[in-house]
């Protein structure tokens, strides 16, 4: 269940439609009725992008797993408290510098995730109160939504004074994603197929059946978890 909600996060849902929209802001679309509607082009080359992000982030978790179940699941080290203890899986490969090339990768993946973690938290809320949203926006303007992401960005670090293990609470995190997202992906394939409010491009067939699949997959997962 962990896999499906680190792979399919709900927060991504958010902060990649927001994203489009910064983008296109930022083309001088400032306007709603500016923004209305997508050429074929634009839908495939946003496909393109999502697919490669996809592609390649699965590349990755797929060899740090091959990394840690080769290294220390084989040594039979299977409950791993601390982030020395991930670092070991790296010692094989990297040696004595195992702990600084862990400690270079966390930080760069932290310099990506704290914006999409706290970006995302904020257009959610944004979106539900109708705020004024935007990381283009003046602080002024959208007082609210920086308040979010500020709040998110303490939240975060609370998490390290009061000495809550991160990688449980990236687990458990990652467990409780995987039982939300497949009621969004329901939400967004209802969306996506509706061919008016796609303005007459509607999902394809194979798209539609690709995330119908992977829906049912994943509420059988969480009914698995809960039930056995």
């Amino acid at each position: 269940m962990a896999i499906f909600g680190t792979t399919i996060s709900p927060y991504l849902f958010f902060w990649q439609a927001s994203q489009e929209v910064e983008e296109e802001k930022a083309m001088g679309r400032r306007m709603l009725a500016d923004r209305l509607g997508a050429t074929r082009r634009e839908l495939g080359l946003r496909e393109l992008d999502v697919g490669v992000g996809t592609f390649f982030s699965n590349i990755v978790m797929y060899f740090i797993i091959l990394a840690t179940a080769l290294t220390l699941h084989r040594h039979g080290i299977t409950n791993i408290e601390t982030s020395r203890q991930a670092a070991e899986a790296l010692r094989p490969l990297a040696g004595v510098f195992a702990s600084t090339l862990y400690t270079l990768g966390v930080i760069g993946v932290g310099m990506l995730a704290i914006p999409t973690l706290t970006g995302s938290a904020a257009y959610a809320f944004a979106e539900t109160f109708s705020w004024r949203e935007g990381l283009d926006e003046p602080f002024r303007g959208a007082i609210p939504f920086y308040a979010v992401v500020i709040l998110s960005t303490l939240l975060g670090i609370a998490l390290d004074v009061l000495n809550i293990n991160p990688l449980k609470a990236l687990f458990y995190t990652a467990v409780i994603n995987g039982v939300l997202a497949p009621f969004l992906l329901v939400g967004i394939l209802l969306a996506a197929s509706d061919r008016k409010l796609m303005q007459g491009q509607p999902s394809s067939w194979p798209s539609r059946i690709i995330v119908g699949v992977t829906v049912l997959v994943m509420f059988g997962a969480a009914a698995a978890m809960f039930i056995l």
